[in-house]
C-alpha cells in the first residue's frame, strides 16, 4: 500500500497536441511559463509540446498531488507530483462542466494496474464489472475522480496502463449538445449507468482524447 495519508488526486494531465481545438469548443486558454493549460471543473490540461501519447490518445502522463516525490511510473502511466496544486486561474469555459465524472486508463492487465494504483496512489480498487466481450472494468476513486481501469481482450497482457480519456458531467446535456452543435458532439444516448444519459465529442474536434459528456449522478 502507499504509505500517502490518504488517497493522491489527479491535478491535471498532460496532453501532447494543440490546445487550439478546446479553445475553439468553448474552454478557456491559460497561457504559464510551463505552457498553455485549460482547467475544467478543477482538473488541469496541459499541452506539452512533442509529448509522446499513444495511438488512440495524446495523453503523456499525469500529474498528482500528496506528495513532493514519488514514483515517475505508475504501471507505464508517466506520473509526476506536486505537494500542493497551484492556485488555478478562473476557467472562464463556455461549456458549463459541473463536475468530471472519471477518466479512463487503458490495460492489458486489469489487475496489474489496479495494483498500482493502490500501492502508489494509495486508492484501492472498489469493484470489477465484466463488460461483455472479454471486457473487465476496474474503479478506484482518487479524490473525487473515479479511475475505470479497462482491460481489453485485444491487448497483450503485458501492455502497460495508458491515459485514454475523460467523461465530464453537464447540468443540463440538451442545453450543452445543442448550443455545440451535431458536428462537434454526438447525439445524447443512454449511458450503462441507468438513469444516465451521455454524449460524445467528435474525435475530428481534434481534442487528443476521446472526451464524452454525461448527465449528472441520479440521486
Amino acid at each position: 500500500m502507499s504509505d500517502l495519508s490518504e488517497s493522491a488526486r489527479v491535478a491535471e494531465l498532460r496532453l501532447g497536441c494543440p490546445v487550439e481545438p478546446w479553445s475553439r469548443l468553448g474552454f478557456a486558454v491559460h497561457e504559464s511559463s510551463d505552457g498553455p493549460s485549460v482547467t475544467v471543473a478543477g482538473l488541469g490540461f496541459r499541452f506539452v509540446d512533442g509529448a509522446p501519447g499513444s495511438v488512440e490518445s495524446a495523453v503523456a502522463g499525469w500529474t498528482l498531488v500528496g506528495a513532493t516525490s514519488g514514483p515517475d511510473d505508475v504501471d507505464g502511466i508517466a506520473t509526476r507530483w506536486i505537494d500542493e496544486p497551484a492556485n488555478s486561474p478562473a476557467p472562464g469555459n463556455r461549456v458549463r462542466v459541473s463536475s468530471i465524472d472519471h477518466i479512463v486508463i487503458m490495460t492489458g492487465s486489469l489487475d496489474r494496474t489496479s495494483e498500482s494504483i493502490d500501492r502508489i496512489l494509495g486508492a484501492p480498487r472498489k469493484r470489477v464489472r465484466d463488460a461483455g466481450g472479454g471486457v473487465r472494468q476496474g474503479f478506484h476513486r482518487a479524490g473525487d475522480i473515479i479511475l475505470e481501469v479497462v482491460e481489453r481482450p485485444d491487448l497483450d497482457p503485458n501492455t502497460a496502463a495508458s491515459l485514454w480519456g475523460v467523461v465530464f458531467v453537464v447540468d443540463d446535456l440538451d442545453a450543452t449538445v445543442a448550443w455545440l452543435g451535431p458536428d462537434a458532439v454526438s447525439a445524447p444516448r443512454d449511458a450503462v449507468q441507468p438513469g444516465r444519459r451521455i454524449a460524445s465529442i467528435r474525435r475530428e474536434v481534434g481534442l487528443g482524447l476521446p472526451v464524452a459528456l454525461m448527465t449528472p449522478h441520479v440521486r
